[in-house]
């Protein structure tokens, strides 16, 4: 299990990123883009930080994002993940986790729980 608190900001350019100093490939790949990014603009209030808790196991008051499938490792790898509802109410968001979400995870999720801290 892994269950993790993490990080993440917005630059002056209004972009997403994952606070993740262990991360040794490209800072690019840290990058929260195609459908990431809307899920942290819905999750922090639109604000230009947010902590998160993640996990690969239920807990207490977590959401869901649910698996849909892998991405090929020539379009970035990772998967892409569906958001049904947040705080009880409809969403209905896709959006791609990178190739980051495996070193985090060690594998990618069927499912990633999280929760606003």
């Amino acid at each position: 299990m892994v269950r993790r608190n993490f990080e993440f900001y917005k630059n002056e350019k209004n972009e997403w990123y994952l606070n993740l100093p262990e991360w040794n490939g490209d800072p690019e790949d840290l990058q929260m883009v195609e459908g990431a990014d809307k899920w942290l603009d819905l999750v922090s209030n639109n604000v230009s930080t947010v902590k998160l808790t993640l996990s690969d196991k239920q807990f207490d008051s977590a959401e869901v994002l649910t698996l849909l499938r892998i991405r090929e490792e020539n379009f970035g790898g990772g998967g892409i993940y569906f958001l049904k509802s947040y705080q009880d109410k409809e969403v209905g968001l896709k959006l791609w986790l990178c190739e980051v979400t495996k070193f985090v995870f060690n594998a990618i999720p069927q499912k990633i729980y999280f929760s606003k801290l």
